[in-house]
């Protein structure tokens, strides 16, 4: 299953959000992008995962702990 994880940053952190997707463990997800965007959201993030529930664990554990992150929008694709 593949999803876009719309991410929206606090101010002046897009960059660093989008790092600091990039160095998280991805154990049982795999990151195919991920990317700093302009528009309504800061940072895309686009994944696969076996399914849905490891996907939601993912962004809620993993990405949505990342410093700067204020809200995330999964896609599922």
């Amino acid at each position: 299953m593949r999803a876009y994880v719309l991410i929206d940053a606090k101010v002046g952190a897009a960059g660093s959000v989008a790092a600091g997707v990039n160095q998280l463990d991805f154990r049982d997800v795999r990151l195919v992008s991920s990317d700093v965007v302009t528009g309504p959201f800061d940072v895309i993030t686009l994944l696969e995962a076996p399914d849905l529930d490891t996907l939601a664990r993912f962004v809620s554990d993993q990405i949505q702990s990342i410093n700067g992150v204020q809200r995330t929008t999964t896609c599922i694709a």
